[in-house]
């Protein structure tokens, strides 16, 4: 696997843009998440990734749960194990997200409450067949209480985490402490 050398960047460090979305995740989650700090490497990929998630929680039409969800099934078809532990970690402690549930998803295993197995598994299909889905996939996801327009915040979802999940692949970021208690391994 891939691993490109980029040493965590910092305030003093990063470039202008870069520096000021560090300053603001400082401010606000009290420390630069190490995912953020090699992303700082190439501005236009943290400012991208950082606007995408916050139009995504902010617009996506999806609750702080069903938010998780999406992310925690892409993050899981991507592999990605700093997301994982992340996102694990938001749905526990933010999000409020059942463990029951945030546990199934991590574990590859059904989820118990049909509406939000009917979210990830649609996500986790657009995910892995990059956008294709059948007319069927569409209907059960109806079926389930969404309606047209949340499809379109699952591709936002996908976009976002996707972009992150890359990142981490080919930087590979150590899992920050506070998320270390969610630490996955697929």
């Amino acid at each position: 696997m891939a691993n490109l050398n980029l040493e965590n960047l910092t305030l003093k460090t990063a470039p202008k843009v870069s520096k000021e979305i560090l300053e603001k995740s400082q401010n606000t989650l009290g420390f630069i998440p190490n995912m953020y700090a090699k992303m700082a490497h190439n501005p236009s990929l943290l400012e991208s990734y950082t606007n995408s998630y916050n139009s995504f929680r902010n617009n996506s039409g999806f609750t702080p749960i069903e938010q998780e969800v999406v992310f925690l099934s892409v993050a899981y078809e991507n592999n990605c194990k700093y997301c994982m532990a992340a996102h694990s970690f938001i749905a526990d402690e933010m999000s409020k997200v059942p463990i029951e549930i945030t546990d199934a998803i991590r574990e590859g295993k059904r989820i118990s409450n049909p509406k939000l197995a009917a979210l990830s598994k649609l996500t986790r299909s657009i995910t892995v067949h990059r956008g294709i889905i059948s007319q069927n996939e569409l209907a059960n996801f109806l079926k389930a209480g969404y309606n047209e327009t949340h499809v379109l915040g699952i591709i936002t979802g996908v976009a976002v985490k996707t972009l992150s999940n890359y990142s981490n692949h080919v930087t590979h970021p150590e899992v920050d402490t506070p998320f270390t208690s969610r630490v996955w391994n697929k």
